[in-house]
């Protein structure tokens, strides 16, 4: 799974990385849990794309709890067109999650070790994500899941899942409305995760309120 994910990079980075004109209110967070507003990019009916803020952990239109959405923050790859959750969403409101690393735990002995899932000098990338708009009388809340997928050998050592990156010669693939019948394994950029390095980090980072350069400090030098 991804249930914890950073993004630190510069805001001139991303507006050009992800061909946008606007970054609304953004600046660096280092330890971003689920439940909370996440930056998304979504494309707009003229074909332009836009830098949006999401609740991370999905409302589907038709639930009537909003309670669900802590349970639907990740979408498994394997299940999109056959999950009522995410099928939707997936053929018709995909999006790109900006980040430049994320953090697994690693069991051992009788705790968990976290690790900081990163590209050297913490390079921007983008996660596979689906969005949604539900309504329930007078509320309104736009939501997101990252989707993942069954680890490579690399990240199996620390866990079984591992979130989608998305390579930028795919981003506006991903993104196009009129793609509807796409396969999550044809976007997968496999080269991302064979740069990727694998961190050891603090149990400082296992506290979602802390958010400071702490959360990515290597232990192990």
């Amino acid at each position: 799974m991804c249930g914890r994910f950073n993004l630190i990079a510069e805001k001139t980075q991303m507006m050009e990385q992800f061909n946008l004109q606007h970054l609304p209110d953004y600046r660096p967070d280092y330890n971003i849990p689920p439940g909370q507003k996440i930056l998304a990019i979504v494309r707009l009916d003229d074909g332009s794309n836009e830098a949006v803020y999401l609740h991370w952990g999905l409302l589907p239109s038709w639930c009537q709890d909003r309670k669900m959405s802590s349970h639907l923050i990740n979408a498994r790859a394997e299940t999109l067109t056959e999950k009522t959750s995410f099928r939707s969403a997936y053929q018709h409101r995909r999006c790109l999650i900006p980040a430049t690393g994320f953090f697994e735990w690693q069991a051992a002995g009788s705790g968990k070790r976290p690790y900081h899932i990163h590209q050297r000098d913490n390079v921007l990338f983008a996660f596979a994500g689906l969005w949604e708009h539900w309504e329930h009388l007078q509320e309104s809340i736009y939501s997101c899941a990252i989707i993942t997928i069954a680890a490579n050998s690399k990240m199996a050592a620390i866990h079984d899942r591992m979130p989608v990156i998305i390579a930028p010669d795919a981003y506006n693939h991903w993104l196009d409305k009129k793609n509807q019948a796409v396969e999550v394994r044809d976007f997968l950029a496999d080269d991302a995760y064979s740069v990727m390095q694998l961190t050891p980090v603090s149990t400082w980072v296992n506290n979602p309120l802390h958010n400071d350069e702490r959360c990515l400090a290597d232990i192990a030098r």
